[in-house]
């Protein structure tokens, strides 16, 4: 792991708490220990190290591996101890570092959209957080995030309203033998749709109202 988190997270916290409007809403809900799976609607570059300074718990961030490749991207997210995952296939390498950090007892950063949302509203939902928590049973951590789709320019965070909503945790049975992809698809909907339930209605797209689409 990073030496460089702590140090990273409190400068984050520092500049939220002093440029921006920035607020954690159910921070209470948290787990203090044991393994975690923190699960969240992603806006922007910016939202792991947002995240994991609204969060107090050691986040380990799955990021997509576009992300090593620029020398100056690539020191950033190791900054904040993340490691790459290839989008769109079984990446047994980064499904295997998860399961490490889960051991470990540390909480495991995925964005179930696998990329940014260019629109700020929920996209439909990929299958590997629903995976993971099926394999390991580790509890589910819903967070919403909002605002940090406006994130530009030198003054990014100058009165800019920020907020991460955190939800109540949730476990589920692991699975026991093959993990079929009706569990994958349904589990995956209903993470979605708790994450949408920490969002203002004009940021749950796809899973307004209970209308879910999964992938």
């Amino acid at each position: 792991m990073a030496k460089t988190y702590y140090p990273s997270v409190w400068l984050v916290k520092f500049c939220l708490l002093t440029l921006a409007r920035f607020q954690v809403v159910g921070g209470e809900k948290v787990p203090k220990t044991g393994p975690l799976i923190v699960v969240s609607n992603h806006l922007s570059r910016a939202d792991p190290p947002i995240i994991s300074a609204g969060i107090p718990r050691r986040i380990v961030f799955m990021a997509k591996e576009e992300l090593f490749r620029s020398p100056l991207m690539a020191l950033l997210v190791k900054g904040f101890g993340a490691f790459p995952v290839r989008k769109r296939e079984a990446d047994r390498d980064a499904l295997r570092r998860a399961h490490e950090v889960l051991e470990k007892g540390l909480a495991l950063g995925v964005f179930p959209e696998g990329t940014r949302s260019k629109t700020a509203v929920l996209q439909p939902g990929m299958l590997g957080a629903a995976f993971i928590a099926l394999r390991t049973g580790a509890p589910v951590l819903p967070v919403g995030i909002c605002g940090t789709e406006e994130l530009k320019g030198a003054g990014f965070l100058r009165h800019l309203a920020i907020t991460i909503n955190i939800g109540e945790p949730f476990t589920v049975a692991p699975a026991q033998g093959r993990v079929t992809r009706q569990a994958l698809q349904d589990l995956t909907a209903y993470i979605m749709e708790r994450i949408a339930q920490l969002l203002p209605p004009s940021y749950q797209g796809v899973y307004d109202k209970g209308v879910v689409v999964g992938r």
